[in-house]
């Protein structure tokens, strides 16, 4: 029915839900293709996506099944920082990046930045009040609040802000299809974090790339390919995904006007208006791949060694035996366990930050903006990547 190539293209957000249902009725755990004697896997239920991400025998480190040529010269270097990320590694060297990273990530070390986020929400507020006509949210608000609250965290100068948007929708893309320009932006972005690294080095700053040059856990420390892949993560994790989660929730609050209603004679949903955000119009469509190690049994299915797996969290996030009325935008929905931020070792450590600023951003946006309304009916149209589910643009009335 469905081939690899069908995920990749545009159109396929517009009829996903529909295309995942009948998965999870007919065929939940889905041979999407076959090529050189290996599968292409797509899993839909919820039970069976989170005993994927769960499980041992699903790895994320291809090296260890597939034989890599060894990376050398510039491009050695862009394979190197795909290699150490660690979204990519098991354990033990997933336990060993996470460590060192965890401290900075922790609820406490989020919510101090809350005071500053409010800043920075009011700024661009006062921004989009200047605006003359509809305002896209995304460019205006969205995008920015995140981008803002990153950069500042690791110490990235504001003017270099937008190479940062440049490059990391150049990584972004890459996971689709490589471009010309893919090499060249990593190269230009590696040489970037070069020169802050060792100006962070001989002058270190109270910001994220000073710090993580400093961490160490049980005698380990970072080094240069890690560092370079952690910012990387960093930076598309820190942003990307919590631009979708704001534009996301808005766009099913402009659909559901009783539910927008709701939020905002009552501020107090704005916290669970965002979990049923990321679960009604999950920010990351697909889990990052794995690979089957063994030839093993999964729900009636044979998996070769080797076999490509896809964990669907928009599925499972709509999965009618977890979810009752599954299809239905509730912000009252008191059901949790909505797998956006994934599951298990991998489950996102960004999410005590993207659920801060899509609290910020949500109540930012309807204190200032009463009667926000979408500007035209028209169906907004969604970016073309498979992994992350994110609208172009989202065009307002204020």
């Amino acid at each position: 029915m469905e081939t690899m190539e069908t995920i990749y293209t545009s159109n396929f957000k517009v009829g996903a839900y529909d295309f995942y249902r009948h998965l999870r009725q007919s065929d939940a755990v889905f041979a999407m293709n076959q090529q050189n004697g290996q599968t292409s896997w797509v899993i839909t239920k919820y039970d069976h996506v989170k005993e994927l991400l769960k499980s041992p025998n699903f790895i994320k480190d291809q090296s260890k099944i597939f034989v890599t040529p060894e990376a050398e010269g510039d491009e050695g270097k862009i394979i190197r920082i795909f290699r150490n990320m660690m979204l990519d590694a098991d354990p033990p060297d997933h336990t060993r990046l996470r460590k060192l990273v965890q401290p900075f990530f922790n609820p406490k070390t989020i919510k101090a930045l809350e005071p500053r986020m409010n800043v920075i929400a009011d700024e661009l507020i006062s921004e989009m009040k200047n605006q003359k006509g509809p305002v896209d949210l995304i460019t205006h608000f969205a995008f920015p609040l995140p981008i803002i609250v990153i950069s500042e965290m690791l110490g990235v100068p504001v003017e270099d802000r937008n190479k940062f948007r440049k490059w990391s929708n150049t990584i972004l893309a890459a996971s689709d299809n490589l471009t010309t320009d893919f090499a060249q932006d990593v190269e230009d972005f590696i040489e970037y974090l070069t020169r802050l690294f060792e100006e962070r080095k001989e002058l270190p700053k109270d910001d994220l790339i000073s710090k993580l040059l400093q961490a160490e856990a049980d005698g380990e420390k970072l080094n240069r390919d890690e560092l370079y892949s952690m910012v990387v993560l960093l930076i598309i994790a820190g942003h990307e995904t919590t631009v979708n989660l704001i534009a996301n929730t808005m766009y099913a609050l402009f659909q559901h006007p009783d539910q927008l209603k709701a939020v905002q004679e009552d501020h107090s949903l704005i916290e669970s208006a965002i979990e049923e955000g990321l679960r009604f119009y999950s920010p990351v469509d697909f889990s990052t791949a794995r690979w089957s190690e063994e030839e093993m049994e999964f729900h009636g299915k044979t998996f070769k060694r080797g076999d490509f797996v896809l964990a669907s969290l928009s599925s499972a996030n709509r999965d009618e035996e977890k979810f009752s009325d599954a299809e239905t935008f509730d912000v009252t929905r008191e059901q949790a366990g909505h797998m956006a931020f994934g599951f298990g070792i991998h489950f996102c450590l960004g999410a005590p930050l993207a659920r801060l600023e899509g609290k910020i951003a949500l109540n930012s946006l309807l204190s200032a903006f009463p009667s926000i309304r979408m500007a035209g009916q028209e169906q907004p149209e969604w970016i073309n990547q498979f992994l992350l589910r994110g609208l172009k643009e989202l065009n307002v009335h204020l």
